[in-house]
Order: structure tokens, then sequence, then C-alpha cells
């Protein structure tokens, strides 16, 4: 499935109350009264609102989405609401249009797998996070390769499994952009998707205090 189907398909869900996440990457944030944080995959923006309120008036959060339908919805909410500390942003994950060295925290749910290149996601988030930051994503991983058969398959697509790496790779990506302390916070067993196994997972990691001119 081309990358504007599925933002087609999202902006479609953006006004329904349908559940796209497939973690709680906030309930782990730690976040506190003036951080600067990050939703990857913000959807409508009930997560990026939940961290404003945390922050205070001191912090700010952004909302990242490709889907013009959930930025719209997200930004309409905002304002419903009166939230101000929060801006929301259209971008590609393997470009975030952030300045480098912004955020305390990044999160993440059930985002980075649609990602043609995941490598280059990690690689945005270890250089928008300041130093001794840190990121918390949910996602999911897959016990084998996704069978090629499922990767353009709208409904594997929408469960958000067809775009899934193995374990092991996972954790390649995240050392090899330069992260510490990697640790899985929770893990689920492996449950059946088509013909492979996937689990979701939450994982969390920091960027070194000094950035080695990253």
């Amino acid at each position: 499935m081309e990358i504007k189907e599925i933002n087609k398909r999202y902006t479609e869900l953006s006004g329904s109350d349908c559940c796209l996440s497939c973690g709680g990457a906030i309930d782990y944030s730690g976040a506190k009264t003036g951080d600067i944080c990050v939703d990857l995959g913000s959807g409508r923006g009930t997560d990026v609102m939940r961290l404003a309120e945390i922050v205070g008036e001191t912090g700010f959060v952004y909302g990242i989405d490709i889907s013009e339908g959930m930025l719209q919805t997200a930004r309409r909410n905002a304002e419903k609401f009166g939230v101000k500390n929060v801006k929301f942003v259209k971008s590609d994950l393997e470009k975030i249009d952030l300045p480098s060295k912004t955020a305390n925290i990044i999160i993440s749910n059930c985002t980075i797998n649609h990602a043609s290149d995941k490598q280059a996601v990690w690689n945005e988030i270890y250089r928008i996070l300041k130093g001794s930051g840190k990121f918390i994503v949910s996602d999911i991983f897959s016990k084998e390769d996704v069978p090629e058969e499922y990767q353009t398959d709208p409904v594997a697509v929408a469960e958000c499994w067809a775009g899934s790496v193995t374990k092991d790779v996972y954790l390649n990506q995240l050392k090899k952009a330069g992260f510490e302390n990697i640790t899985i916070l929770e893990e689920s067993k492996p449950y059946l998707k088509g013909k492979i196994e996937v689990s979701s997972f939450t994982i969390a990691g920091t960027k070194p205090a000094c950035n080695c001119g990253k």
C-alpha cells in the first residue's frame, strides 16, 4: 500500500472514535513541568493535549503527523479546549520538520512501523532530542520477516504490523542511531497475524548527554 493510500485512510478515520494506537507510551513518559515534548504520529492530538497539561505554560508539545485530516481535527480540538502550548506540524517522520535538539521527550504509538526507512526515522528522533533526552515508543515487532504478500495488504497495514521488523533488527536500529540505556518497558506474548507471529512492546532509550557532534 502506498503512503498516500495510508494517509487517505487515516484522514477518513480522523473524525471517528476508532483507536489507531497499539500502546500507551505517554504513561511511561515521565514528563514534568517545563519539558518540551514531541508526539510522532499524533493523530487527533489526544496525547499532545494530555502532555500539554502536564508540562504547563512553561513547557510545549509538538504533534507530528502526515495526515491533513488528523491535523485539522487536532487543531480544532486544541482550539475548542483552549490549549495554547501546542503546535501540530505536518511532516514525514524520515525528515521531521523540527530543529535539532528541540525536545526533552519524544513519544510515539504504533507509527514508526509504517515508515519505509525506519533507520532514517530513528536518526531523526536522535537529532531532535536534546542531550540526555529520551524516547518512549510503543510499536510492533515480528518474530520473522513479514511475507511480501502482507507488506502492501490494506488490512495488515491498518492493523499496524505490515511494516514490522524483527526484534533484533529493531534494537540494532536504535543502537546504530546512537541511543543508550535501551530498555523494554513492557512486551506482549506473541500473537498470530497472517502467517507470522508479532508482539507489541513499549521501549525507551536516551540520547547521551555528550552529543558528540550529532
